[in-house]
Parts: structure tokens; sequence; C-alpha cells
């Protein structure tokens, strides 16, 4: 089994390492992850500047390819330059924070996901539930099992990908798994106002507690209640449902 590895954390993250750690126990596992942190970056693709790529050990020992794109750009350049075989699935994370709602949108570890998606490849996201003391070990797990099912299965439907949320609890904590559709959620945003030492004024965008739209069979609830989250999304964003009333418009 030929694994393509991601992330959005960049390559010296905890996230991507642990995620490595599990999956080589299964297959062949390569890394091509940002040089650094490229979070809330969505779908971007590098197009007016080159991409450069160097080889990063960690632990004394050759760890992956670090490059200074996206992580859409990362599994573009996998597959289309740097892997000699195709990977039979395209995993991105893991994530620190969950990727919930419409920040799915924004998220580049879904992107990642999203264009392995694109390109044809089995692949899922998979992010843990926190930003402080994370501890991977059972999300690494899950996604070894989560890897193994899905190649069982023969793989995901056309332009399908898995977005995977993992509680940050005590394995003994976690209920089970839900199957689950995207939130209708986002963080409150808000502008925090700034000066800088020259006088001059900046914004820096932050957020606070989430908004649940408070339904059982949505992702954030899913989490909220110790349930690993899993969620089948797609790269088709047309809306079928509003086809027909389009079309009776008038122009």
């Amino acid at each position: 089994m030929n694994i393509l590895l991601t992330n959005d954390d960049g390559i010296y993250s905890e996230g991507i390492r642990a995620l490595y750690k599990s999956l080589k126990e299964i297959g062949n596992v390569t890394i091509v992850a940002p040089d650094t942190e490229r979070s809330a970056v969505g779908h971007a693709i590098t197009l007016s500047d080159p991409l450069r790529v160097k080889s990063v050990n960690r632990e004394g020992k050759f760890f992956g390819y670090a490059t200074t794109g996206t992580p859409a750009d990362c599994v573009k350049l996998a597959i289309r330059a740097i892997l000699k075989k195709r990977p039979d699935i395209v995993i991105s994370g893991i994530n620190l924070g969950p990727n919930t709602g419409y920040s799915v949108l924004y998220s580049g570890t879904v992107s990642g996901a999203t264009e392995g998606a694109i390109l044809g490849i089995p692949s899922f996201a998979i992010s843990l539930a926190t930003f402080e003391n994370p501890n991977y070990t059972i999300a690494a797990d899950f996604a070894k099992k989560l890897t193994k099912t899905i190649l069982d299965n023969k793989g995901l439907p056309e332009g399908t990908l898995l977005n995977v949320n993992i509680p940050a609890v005590d394995k003994k904590h976690i209920k089970g798994i839900r199957i689950v559709r995207q939130s209708k959620t986002a963080i409150k945003e808000r502008f925090d106002k700034r000066e800088d030492p020259h006088k001059r004024i900046y914004y820096w965008l932050t957020g606070e507690a989430i908004e649940s739209d408070n339904q059982e069979d949505a992702d954030i609830e899913a989490i909220r209640n110790n349930y690993i989250s899993i969620t089948p999304i797609h790269c088709d964003m047309t809306n079928y449902n509003f086809i027909k009333k389009l079309q009776g418009w008038k122009f």
C-alpha cells in the first residue's frame, strides 16, 4: 500500500509525525507537506511563484519533503512530479483543531484531501478537536483503521472525500462513530483593531465560541457528545435543487 500524507500545520507538526508513525505499520508512506504552517488557506494553489522542495529529516532519519506551497500544491506536486507510483490513498492531517461546519471551506487540511479526490484517489482529512495539549494517539490509530476500511471497500465514490474529526478525550470516553452531515455553523468572528509602533492601524481576525445548529446529525454535535464524526463531502458544489428554478428566471 502506498500512502501519501500532507497537512496544513506544516511538516514539523506533531500531528503529521503521529500519523506517519501509525501508518508506516501498514504501508509505504510518503510525506509532502508545507515547510511552515498554511492554516486556513483553503484550496489555494501557487501559480505566480516556483514551488521549492527540500528533504527533511526528523529524529535523524529522512521524514519527507517540505514545499513552499499550499496543501493542495503538495498533493498536486507529489502525484505529478515527486512520486514514482500513484498513491493508493491520500490522507491530510492530523490537524490541530476541529474542521467542522463552514470551516471546511477555509481548511487547508480538508483541501489537501479534496485535491486527492479531484485527482481520483481515495482521500480523507482528519482533525483533533482541540487547540491545547493535544494527544494524537487515538486519531493516529483511527486513521490507520479507516485507511484499511476504505481500501477494503474499494475506495470512495468519484469526487468524494471523508472529513473526520476526533474528540479530544481519553479513549474510554469515546462513545463510538457517527456518520454525519456538515453542520451549518460558523465561528463568531471579530477583528481586533490595533496600532503598530508607527501609529498605523491594523486589524487581526480572531474568533470566539462556535455557534451550533444543535442537531444530532451534524458534525459539531457528534464531537461535543464524544463521538468520532465522519462526513462524506464532495467536490461538486452545484445546487441541483435550484437549477430548474434558475432556468425559469428572465435574464
